[in-house]
């Protein structure tokens, strides 16, 4: 190589790094069913968490900002920039937690613009391969499979203490599964601050999204203890969860600083939903009848307010983003990625074709500049699947300015301004209000529909091969099916497909149990059946066996595989787990 060429290269890499080194890093902290009450900054009067509020005096702070009422739709918008039924991830089990493979992540933007990019804890959006973090862009990763710790997927027997969770890496994306000690959030944050301490050279993106507080609520005694014997509270192990979260960003912020992280790291806090478990309500829609919910009325899983409306702070001193500021527009999780972007000085390329955009003229205080004048929210299928398969308008909320419009079971308009507690019903007294509202869900529903089809895990995928199935991905019309060991511990007689691609024709094993293969436990059935590529294969199950093997030659191509396990009186239900290999 000549001189004169080495010294180019050498200048240019020299450029890049100066480049990437005055982006900020980016930290975003999400809990998990922690609603906008379950906070002592915003009014809680019996809850204490005095870090949060610490960084809510001085962060800019958004009063009504919006997600989807529940897990997975949430993630893959903070994921994506996308509206969830767009990216086909929007409902937490039943095979649409995944998104479409042609889907780009804030991830993907990052690592591909010279960031390290890390993800810990839950994340919700697919258990396989292509849809793990690690297929997403995501370059370390320490992660606990299915929606919740100690649900189906998840690995057996873990109970959020001294848990076996998966590590991964883009060197690794099989991935191996690693015992931690503790509990889980305090796993999480430990192995948070051991990513930000091996990239702290560089720019990083940690994303560090917690399992607490959802059910089941555990946590060590000492943090549940204040809340026991109150009558106010309605679970105080939820809010001993919340304070150990509480006590956990504590160490992370304390951490920054002594690396010298803290002011040019972009630090949001926010949560994933309404509450689950911050009072007693009746079924989803009421206020809460125990407990305080910020004088909001609905709880996780609603259309109403308090079911999706939740706390985003934001934190970055040389950003200028700072000073405790409340900013009251309306403002959403698809905003989340375009306003990192920005903020970062990093293009979006136009195959992210994002619904999201940017609130970095809202944090600066430059409102002309503002580009959104409504926002619409769908829980696809309703509670419980009820309202499947999944049609317009059927529990949605269109907001806009002081109005949300809500259709859950009825059709509801409400005047946020007069009436933030939405106990009367406007849509009678005001019909032109309702059909002006009614007219902006219909572009959203063109935008999201045509993607609402099934989205399909890969057999034969070298990055994952064997595959683990489990039936939390079983593609039902109607509810869900069997998704959590409770559930699986009474042999259900259900079954469904899971939807999956094989990758490459030829010989593949298949083997059908009830419970996970570290479990060790037989199958309880006389006879099983596999059904996959128009084949059908039986065979009697020996007494005591762990699994029943199946061989078959497949050809590519995406498929539905069934598996029945039957019963003396010939009853079946399906295979909860299956493993897939390519042979």
């Amino acid at each position: 190589m000549n001189l004169f060429l080495y010294a180019a290269i050498t200048l240019a890499a020299t450029l890049v790094s100066a480049e990437t080194k005055t982006r900020p890093n980016v930290i975003l902290v999400m809990t998990d069913d922690q609603g906008y009450g379950d906070l002592g900054c915003h009014g809680n009067p019996i809850l204490k968490t005095p870090e949060l509020d610490k960084l809510h005096s001085e962060s800019v702070r958004f009063t009504d900002f919006h997600v989807s009422p529940f897990c997975t739709p949430t993630r893959a918008a903070l994921m994506t920039g996308n509206h969830p039924a767009y990216t086909g991830a929007f409902r937490t089990s039943s095979g649409r937690t995944l998104m479409h493979p042609d889907e780009k992540t804030v991830a993907h933007l990052f690592s591909e613009n010279g960031y390290a990019t890390g993800m810990v804890g839950k994340w919700h959006l697919g258990d396989n391969a292509p849809h793990r973090p690690q297929d997403r862009g995501f370059q370390e990763v320490l992660w606990h499979r299915a929606g919740g710790v100690g649900q189906a997927p998840d690995y057996w027997g873990n109970d959020y203490f001294d848990d076996t969770y998966e590590r991964a890496s883009t060197d690794n994306k099989k991935g191996t599964f690693e015992k931690f000690e503790g509990y889980c959030t305090d796993v999480w944050f430990r192995e948070g601050i051991r990513f930000i301490e091996r990239n702290r050279e560089q720019p990083f993106f940690l994303y560090l999204a917690l399992n607490a507080p959802h059910g089941p609520y555990h946590v060590p005694p000492e943090w549940a203890k204040p809340y026991e014997g109150n009558k106010a509270v309605a679970n105080p192990n939820f809010y001993g969860m919340i304070a150990n979260i509480d006590h956990n960003m504590g160490i992370l912020r304390g951490r920054l600083e002594v690396l010298g992280l803290a002011d040019d790291t972009i630090l949001i806090f926010m949560t994933d939903n309404g509450t689950s478990a911050g009072g007693k309500f009746r079924g989803l829609d009421s206020e809460p009848l125990v407990g305080y919910n910020a004088g909001m009325r609905g709880k996780k899983s609603s259309v109403f307010e308090g079911g999706h409306r939740v706390p985003f702070f934001i934190y970055w001193p040389e950003g200028g983003l700072t000073g405790g500021k409340d900013v009251d527009t309306l403002a959403a999780h698809i905003d989340v990625l375009p306003t990192l972007a920005e903020l970062c000085g990093i293009q979006v390329p136009d195959a992210f074709d994002l619904d999201g955009v940017s609130i970095k003229p809202l944090l600066y205080g430059e409102d002309d500049s503002w580009e959104r004048t409504h926002h619409v929210i769908q829980y696809h299928g309703g509670a419980y699947g009820k309202a499947m398969p999944p049609g317009p308008l059927a529990y949605s909320v269109v907001l806009k300015d002081r109005w949300r419009l809500v259709n859950s079971d009825g059709e509801y308009l409400f005047d946020m301004e007069s009436d933030p507690a939405q106990q009367r019903n406007l849509a009678a007294e005001r019909p032109e209000q309702v059909e002006s509202l009614r007219a902006l869900y219909y572009p959203f529903w063109e935008r999201v529909s045509p993607r609402m089809t099934p989205v399909r895990i890969d057999i034969g995928n070298p990055a994952e091969n064997p595959v683990s199935l489990s039936s939390q991905d079983w593609r039902m019309e109607s509810g869900n099916p069997p998704w959590n060991f409770g559930s699986i511990r009474k042999l259900p007689k259900v079954t469904g497909p899971w939807m999956v691609d094989v990758k490459s024709s030829g010989r593949y094993r298949i083997t059908l149990r009830q419970w996970p293969a570290e479990a060790n436990k037989p199958v309880v059935a006389v006879r099983a059946k596999v059904k996959v590529s128009g084949k059908e294969m039986e065979l009697p199950v020996s007494p005591g066996s762990k699994g029943v093997v199946f061989e078959l030659n497949l050809p590519s191509g995406p498929t539905e595989l069934w598996t029945y396990l039957y019963d003396e009186n010939g009853e079946a239900g399906g295979a909860y787990f299956t493993e897939v290999e390519a042979l």
